[in-house]
Order: C-alpha cells, then sequence, then structure tokens
C-alpha cells in the first residue's frame, strides 16, 4: 500500500548528503506494523529495557503513526498520535539521532494535530529529553514520575 509522504528532506541540490536525506509518511499499525516495531523495539525495548507489556498498550491499531525512512526505504524514527492530541512513542535509531529526524516527526505531528483543531497538544517524555521538547515549544507540567522505570515528566505545547 502506498504512503503518504508529509516532510520531505530529500534534496537535489546536494545540500545534504546521501545519508542524511530522509522523508516522513503518516502510516497506519495495520500497514506498517513491522517497521513501526522494529524501531520501537530497538530504542525501548533492546536499548532502554522497557519491558513488552508495557511498550504494546493496545494503542497502536486505532493510532495514526508517523514514520521516517531513509533514502533507501529503511524505517529510521517514528511517532504515534493517539488522536486525543497526544503524542507518543517517538523513537529514532541511534544512528540517526543528531540529524533532524525527531525534530522534524515532532514538527508533523504537532502539525497534523493543529490540522485537526486540537488545541491541547500533550507528550510524556523521559526527563533527559526535556531539552529537546522545549525547543520546539513544549512546557513541563509536572513533576518527574517513573513510566518502566525511566524518569519521565508530562509536557504540554505552549
Amino acid at each position: 500500500m502506498p504512503v503518504t509522504v508529509i516532510a520531505r528532506k530529500w534534496q537535489t541540490n546536494g545540500a545534504l548528503p546521501l545519508e542524511t536525506e530522509f522523508v516522513i509518511a503518516a502510516v497506519t499499525w495495520q500497514t506498517h506494523a513491522a517497521l513501526l516495531k522494529m524501531v520501537r523495539e530497538e530504542v525501548f525495548i533492546k536499548e532502554q529495557h522497557v519491558p513488552l507489556a508495557l511498550e504494546w498498550d493496545g494503542l497502536d491499531e486505532t493510532a495514526l503513526h508517523l514514520l521516517a525512512f531513509n533514502r533507501a526505504g529503511e524505517a529510521i524514527g517514528c511517532a504515534r498520535l493517539t488522536g486525543d492530541g497526544s503524542i507518543g512513542r517517538m523513537a529514532v535509531l541511534k544512528p540517526w539521532r543528531g540529524m533532524g529526524v525527531g525534530r522534524d516527526l515532532l514538527a508533523k505531528a504537532v502539525s497534523l494535530y493543529r490540522q485537526q483543531g486540537q488545541q491541547n497538544i500533550t507528550l510524556s517524555a523521559q526527563v533527559h529529553a526535556i531539552a529537546f521538547y522545549e525547543q520546539s515549544g513544549f512546557e513541563v507540567c509536572n513533576e518527574p514520575y517513573l513510566d518502566a522505570n525511566i524518569p519521565h515528566v508530562d509536557m504540554q505545547l505552549k
């Protein structure tokens, strides 16, 4: 099934090296579960040791997902929009971190919610990523708490 590309970071003028180019597509769990699982398993389960039962929470089937692909068509990052203004399950494979994939996934998620008229956009951020989300206008709403044994805070778009 074809995907709708909603963000493209492929340059024809050579502004970016080929190995840093990516696209972001809006996909469903029904069509792209294997790729979404691969990214999330690598980041959350293998790297961060999130238990399987916590990662697979039953919300994926009805959510809209964003999936970032490199130029070779390999999945490199993802995010989940549950429809209530919540952005979650943002993950970028380690070799792609710091190249704008996470920033662009977040921007596209916010843009899609804004297009739907969503006023209250929230997320649960790992404490180490607070500054990343603050750069996009999110602010911390509460004290840190543990989720999957990882310190998190709730954040809301200003």
